[in-house]
């Protein structure tokens, strides 16, 4: 690789590596009390805003500090928790730094959660406590009645049903909480609780200590080069690690202003950036494809953006994204919220979700292990140990745990079900003993050293005995002009071996399908081309744009339980025509080979 892309990678690293290492050494060292000296330093400066709220940093400590001394009167001690279902707001921030000071734990939940996956979310983590959005209360009570547990309810906002908050937070005394009344706490203590995206599943409450959230600050502050003029976009979920931690954390500590939106709006995105000068913002992949695949707007090119940073961004959208929107820097990350798995692309390499090169590897255990999709487990040898991908092979992701003060980056707090926790740790790896965890991604990683996301096991599936990349597939269909998003999945085919492909469409106006299929020919393998094509109005997504293909997987190809337009590849035609009732018992009978 060329001096110049060496040089950027020595220099976020470097600078990344800077703001991190001391955290371990100054333990007592936690978030909630860093933001009370960013109040001493930036005083009156801007630090939360919105078209609602806007907190200075001095205001944002007082009012913690009212929070604080709210949950203490409420019973709130040292491990205790606290549910928060809000909508994006300054004072989100406000209220989980508060109740942290008091000692407590805040699970942050998603808020387009409703009936048994928010009920499961707030039982497994037992809280004192719920403050709800009054927005959000038909959502609340149309899941109380499953909820395991009995926390007193809070709303924030109007109520007759239940206690208000504001007017209790109000009473309560914002001056500086003196250290005798300070809870001993320190970075191995946990703070928060936020919940994976349950795609194919109820969520898991991932544990984040005082280190973890820590790290999120100090880190991308460091690979950001977060500074007091910057002004951070924020309109992702803040139940979400990118939104909640990595843009607000990176920001404060820089002394930067995090403006925040209640949520995406691909037609006002622009518009924001250039109204609040903005010089950053967050993203995750599929919030990019909206942008790209939007109609031109006047202030796409006037805004004052100097970085994005996120995860996900799909490589046929990079370079598209960054020369029609001309942004100066895209850093790409790839890291798990809960996980020890991290690596950033510090050089812009379009594509690669970080890169960790050889001389530092002893440093950052982190290793590509083959793995067997159809078994979903690592492949291991005559030893019993997993085996390393070769430079450009295929494999999943995996971090080693280690319980060494001195490297907490290696750690592995697991879940708030122990269960959940069992099943993401890989023993004996590559000796009797040792614990790694497991990413559930399928990566590669080539001779340079830089990892390019492939994807999520469980996605992946094989066919005609070849594994598909439901991530590459979907790729070759989003270039084609008119498809604006399109997801993969596998269905399964009486009698025969593995699963045919699937793609459920969203296209822009009618899809020329012969071109279409012309242009699938030549980008990809036979057996990777998808056997059923679905035309659908809307994908169904998670509050961070995930997609979710469990309810697509569930009714396959059958067109009596699909209402959408499915069309087949028949070979023999050299054409997608439309699957009925006829073709779906023709292929079902194995009438003719596929």
């Amino acid at each position: 690789m060329g001096l110049i892309q060496e040089f950027k990678y020595l220099r976020g690293a470097l600078s990344t590596l800077r703001m991190t290492t001391p955290i371990a050494k100054n333990p007592k060292r936690i978030f909630p009390w860093v933001v009370e000296d960013l109040a001493k330093r930036f005083g009156d400066k801007e630090a939360l805003i919105s078209d609602r709220e806007r907190f200075t940093y001095r205001g944002l400590d007082a009012r913690a500090n009212q929070y604080a001394r709210w949950a203490k009167a409420q019973g709130v001690g040292k491990g205790d928790v606290v549910c928060l279902l809000m909508l994006n707001r300054p004072e989100y921030v406000v209220i989980w730094l508060g109740i942290l000071r008091a000692g407590g734990v805040v699970a942050l939940l998603n808020t387009n959660l409703t009936g048994t996956p928010l009920a499961h979310s707030i039982s497994i983590v037992s809280p004192k406590h719920v403050i709800v959005d009054s927005r959000l209360l038909n959502s609340f009570n149309g899941a109380k009645s499953q909820i395991t547990v009995q926390p007193k309810v809070w709303v924030h906002g109007e109520s007759n049903e239940y206690d208000r908050i504001e007017p209790a937070i109000a009473a309560m005394n914002n001056s500086s909480i003196p250290q005798a009344e300070r809870p001993d706490l320190d970075i191995n203590d946990r703070a928060l609780f936020i919940y994976t995206s349950g795609t194919t599943g109820l969520p898991k409450a991932a544990n984040i200590n005082h280190y973890r959230l820590m790290l999120a600050a100090n880190g991308f502050a460091g690979a950001i080069g977060t500074k007091p003029t910057d002004r951070m976009y924020d309109c992702l979920p803040m139940y979400h690690s990118n939104g909640g931690m990595v843009a607000t954390g990176a920001t404060l500590i820089g002394g930067g202003t995090v403006i925040i939106r209640e949520k995406f709006s691909a037609r006002e995105f622009w518009d924001d950036c250039v109204k609040w000068k903005c010089t950053a913002f967050i993203y995750i992949g599929e919030l990019c494809r909206y942008l790209v695949t939007a109609p031109p707007n006047e202030n796409e090119k006037k805004h004052s953006i100097r970085v994005c940073c996120g995860n996900g961004m799909r490589p046929d959208v990079w370079p598209v994204f960054q020369e029609r929107f001309k942004i100066p820097k895209v850093l790409e990350f790839y890291a798990a919220t809960e996980g020890n798995v991290a690596s950033f692309n510090f050089d812009g390499t379009p594509g690669a979700v970080g890169r960790l090169p050889k001389y530092l590897a002893h440093r950052f255990p982190t290793r590509i292990v083959k793995f067997d999709v159809e078994a979903e487990q690592p492949v291991r040898d005559k030893q019993g140990f997993c085996i390393v991908c070769e430079p450009g092979e295929v494999g999943e992701a995996i971090g080693q745990i280690l319980n060494d003060p001195s490297k907490p980056t290696s750690r592995f707090e697991g879940y708030a079900d122990p269960e959940a926790t069992k099943k993401k740790i890989l023993h004996d790896v590559f000796e009797k003993g040792d614990a790694w965890f497991r990413t559930g991604d399928l990566l590669r990683q080539d001779d340079k050293g830089y990892f390019y996301f492939i994807d999520r096991i469980g996605d992946t599936f094989r066919w005609k005995g070849e594994n598909v990349s439901t991530n590459e597939v979907a790729e070759a269909f989003t270039v084609f002009p008119g498809v604006q998003e399109a997801t993969v999945y596998g269905v399964p085919i009486k009698g025969y071996d593995g699963k045919a492909g699937m793609i459920a469409i969203v296209s822009e106006g009618r899809l020329d399908l012969a071109s279409l299929r012309s242009h699938v020919t030549k980008s990809l393998p036979e057996y990777a081309r998808p056997l059923f094509i679905r035309l659908k109005r809307e994908l169904d997504v998670t509050g961070t744009f995930k997609q979710r293909k469990v309810d697509l997987v569930k009714e396959g190809f059958d067109p009596s339980m699909v209402k959408d337009d499915i069309y087949f590849n028949d070979q023999q035609m050299g054409a997608y025509v439309p699957l009925d009732a006829a073709l779906y018992e023709k292929i079902q009978s194995r009438t003719f080979r596929l």
